[in-house]
């Protein structure tokens, strides 16, 4: 068996366990909203995440660090439950218990992902507008947006739904138009 199937078999219960304890007590949008949060603390903090993964570190002390960064920020069965993980041993798959959470409360929900990548910022009218096109496209009930800049873009947006690729921007249009040329 590989890591990544060992790990899955970890994150999937832990993923599961969240939208049905988030679903059965109205608190699922909470728990999604906390999530985004824990997974963009561990992005920018990425000693945080080396600090939980460390199995030398006891569990007590990776529960009060837990208790003492995130108590105040997130619901407290959340909280519990990063708790339980960090008892287990299994507080080194909370990126991916984050990630896994998302992806089932999207698909619960009927929400989209669509990655977007500018060349340059975009204005909240801007991506209001994505939004309700991606809507429209895929017919689901809501449309999250992951943004990212790449100034070799020149222009324009590429915006991506799952294996779905609409490139609209002008290096895409330049590389077309090279193409037709050739």
């Amino acid at each position: 068996m590989t890591v990544r199937a060992m790990a899955q078999q970890v994150v999937d219960p832990y993923a599961e366990a969240l939208i049905s304890l988030g679903s059965s007590q109205g608190v699922l949008d909470t728990f999604a909203a906390d999530i985004r949060f824990i997974a963009a603390v561990l992005e920018s903090t990425p000693e945080l995440g080396r600090f939980l993964a460390n199995p030398v570190i006891k569990a007590e002390t990776k529960k009060a660090l837990l208790q003492q960064v995130l108590a105040e920020q997130i619901h407290p069965l959340l909280l519990n439950t990063l708790k339980l993980l960090s008892d287990r041993r299994r507080i080194m798959f909370l990126g991916a218990v984050c990630q896994r959470f998302l992806d089932l409360q999207r698909k619960l929900q009927n929400i989209a992902l669509a990655q977007v990548i500018t060349a340059v910022p975009l204005t909240e009218a801007q991506q209001q507008s994505i939004r309700e096109r991606v809507r429209d496209f895929t017919r689901a009930n809501g449309v999250e947006l992951q943004i990212s800049e790449d100034p070799a873009l020149i222009g324009g947006v590429i915006i991506k739904i799952g294996s779905q690729v609409i490139d609209l921007s002008l290096r895409g249009q330049l590389r077309r138009l090279a193409l037709q040329l050739t």
